[in-house]
């Protein structure tokens, strides 16, 4: 009996537990805790979470080891078994590929590794957004040019502490708090820190309501938060698609490693704004974006093993993330209160320098959420949308320079 005992549990998983694999177990139950419990943006939290317990669990199947035996060429995911060919005389060594081999994670997983999953979720972003505010109020552009402080003040502490400069560039995304971006340059300049800093970039996301107004009250009076915005002006379809088109044109032309992001950000908000594209549209807003964002997350979540992700450096990246979106936050309403200055008599509400974040719409609701406090009446949402979509974009602009200047 004793003999058939240890044949079964040598067959099951129960041998292979590690204590890591026990910690992480304690990191999986506390973003559940925030993504259910507390509600904290739980459609990405969840499947980051769930993929982070695949991941440290003695699973069959679902990610496979990468090697290179004899025969078989390394892709970065999967292994691919083949056979050299002959020359077609161009000097060239060709492989004729025999079969694939992966778990059903390695195969999912290369919506990152290819750079798939970030640009289609700002498709879908570009088509839930209303860049209207923006195009009403466009010096609301300083707003989400000023929360990328955060980024470069972060770029050169995590250089500092010892990071090189890709690792740097890709925890100083973290402070745009966009987490489809922070992964698009995380995968491109420094991939080995792919799990710690999506876990941050997205965990920031999620506790927006629990770190901006703590800053922002510190930063502004009772008054200066109650301050009341001119109505904006409508804008009308022409101005809308002709931004589209016009973004697209300069920041690709002056940035062009952001032009996935930027394109496919811009080509949502034309589906949606245009007027004749519906069914696209509502493909964009829902299952697209709903499909993809499962698929990110599980696949940013398997990347989260115990042994490579319990280590001194993802404690400094978490750190610094939450540095970095401090500085964000602040930098946009110091910025907001310098305007002020400048014109007195057409004032902003330095809240809604806050939102120059690319946490949308989150960021924008806890501007109008902090205005309300001082003045009950006081509506700053859609002003607050302004910099918020140009924090969107701002980002992907620096994501694009940091990629152009040390990828390339």
């Amino acid at each position: 009996m004793l003999v058939e005992l240890a044949n079964f549990l040598r067959e099951t998983g129960l041998g292979l537990i590690t204590w890591p694999m026990v910690v992480m177990w304690g990191v999986v139950l506390a973003l559940l805790y925030l993504a259910v419990h507390k509600g904290f943006e739980p459609l990405l939290l969840v499947p980051i979470a769930f993929g982070a317990l695949l991941a440290n669990l003695p699973t069959r199947g679902v990610i496979t080891e990468v090697v290179q035996p004899s025969g078989v060429v390394d892709t970065g995911f999967i292994n691919v078994t083949a056979t050299p060919a002959a020359p077609p005389g161009d000097g060239a060594v060709h492989f004729r590929v025999d079969k694939m081999e992966g778990g059903l994670f390695d195969f999912i997983s290369q919506g990152i590794k290819l750079e798939i999953f970030p640009p289609i979720i700002f498709l879908g972003v570009g088509a839930l957004t209303d860049f209207g505010p923006l195009i009403a109020n466009p010096r609301t552009l300083l707003l989400g040019a000023a929360a990328q402080f955060g980024i470069l003040f972060t770029f050169f502490g995590a250089t500092l502490m010892g990071f090189s400069a890709m690792q740097a560039a890709s925890i100083g995304i973290i402070g745009g708090a966009d987490g489809p971006t922070s992964i698009f340059v995380t995968n491109k300049l420094a991939p080995e820190l792919l799990g710690p800093v999506a876990v941050a970039a997205y965990t920031y996301m999620a506790l927006v309501p629990l770190i901006q107004p703590p800053i922002m009250r510190l930063l502004t009076t009772k008054k200066e938060r109650a301050i009341r915005m001119k109505s904006l002006r409508t804008v009308g379809r022409t101005e809308r698609l002709v931004f589209c088109v016009l973004v697209t044109f300069t920041c690709i032309l002056l940035v062009p490693d952001a032009a996935a992001l930027i394109g496919m950000l811009m080509l949502g908000n034309f589906l949606r704004e245009c007027g004749v594209t519906e069914r696209l549209v509502k493909s964009a807003q829902n299952e697209i974006i709903n499909i993809v964002t499962i698929f990110l997350g599980v696949s940013v979540g398997i990347t989260m093993k115990g042994d490579s992700f319990l280590q001194l450096e993802t404690l400094k990246i978490i750190g610094l993330g939450v540095v970095a979106f401090g500085i964000a936050t602040g930098s946009g309403v110091l910025v907001a209160k310098v305007m002020n200055l400048c014109s007195p008599g057409n004032p902003i509400n330095p809240l809604i320098g806050s939102a120059g974040v690319s946490a949308v719409p989150m960021a924008a609701r806890v501007s109008h959420l902090e205005g309300q406090r001082a003045d009950p009446n006081n509506y700053l949402l859609m002003h607050a949308m302004g910099p918020n979509v140009a924090g969107v974009i701002g980002t992907a602009i620096a994501a694009g320079y940091f990629i152009s200047a040390l990828a390339n």
